[in-house]
């Protein structure tokens, strides 16, 4: 590699194929052409503002910063799949990735990615702000106390919404409701 290239990050971070932003105490400081466009929003909307304004609801944007805290903590980095909202109102499903830039703190400062799933996975516009929660952690494969530990609730509470999805969506089994949440196109 040659030592005197000249690599232009700022050109890389704002032509980057998927979204991306850094963050300071939970608001954007910086996004790329990606992300806005994703969202619905011009850059200029969305600097400055905190991500709750991509979130379906307060409650889902309080609990996902709250849930992501000891993760970043440990790890420094954090991912998922979850369900958030564009300029329209839309719903749909989103692969979100992480890096503290303060391990001491982790809302501090970070970057973090975007990437669009709304190809692959459609969002069932019916299920509440828990329920969607609890969707996102069926697709990630936790089991249902897992998800209780993770969420401060009862199992018996998870398997209620877990049954409460099954109904909804019609899935006999729990792998039918993961394939059903997940909705995969081919």
């Amino acid at each position: 590699m040659n030592p005197e290239l000249n690599v232009d990050f700022e050109a890389i971070f704002r032509m980057a194929p998927v979204g991306m932003c850094v963050s300071q105490n939970r608001r954007i400081i910086a996004c790329n052409d990606a992300m806005a466009a994703m969202f619905g929003f011009s850059k200029e909307d969305l600097v400055g503002e905190s991500f709750l304004m991509l979130y379906p609801s307060s409650d889902e944007f309080e609990r996902t910063g709250a849930r992501i805290v000891p993760i970043l903590n440990t790890t420094g980095w954090y991912s998922d799949e979850r369900i958030m909202k564009r300029a329209n109102q839309e719903l749909f499903w989103c692969h979100v990735s992480g890096r503290s830039l303060h391990p001491e703190d982790p809302h501090a400062a970070g970057i973090w990615t975007f990437d669009d799933l709304s190809a692959k996975r459609s969002v069932s516009p019916e299920m509440t702000a828990r329920e969607r929660e609890i969707a996102a952690l069926i697709v990630d494969g936790q089991t249902s106390k897992m998800i209780a530990r993770q969420l401060a609730l009862s199992p018996r509470t998870v398997e209620m919404y877990r049954a409460k999805l099954m109904k909804k969506l019609n899935a006999a089994s729990s792998s039918e409701l993961i394939n059903k949440l997940l909705r995969i196109a081919t």
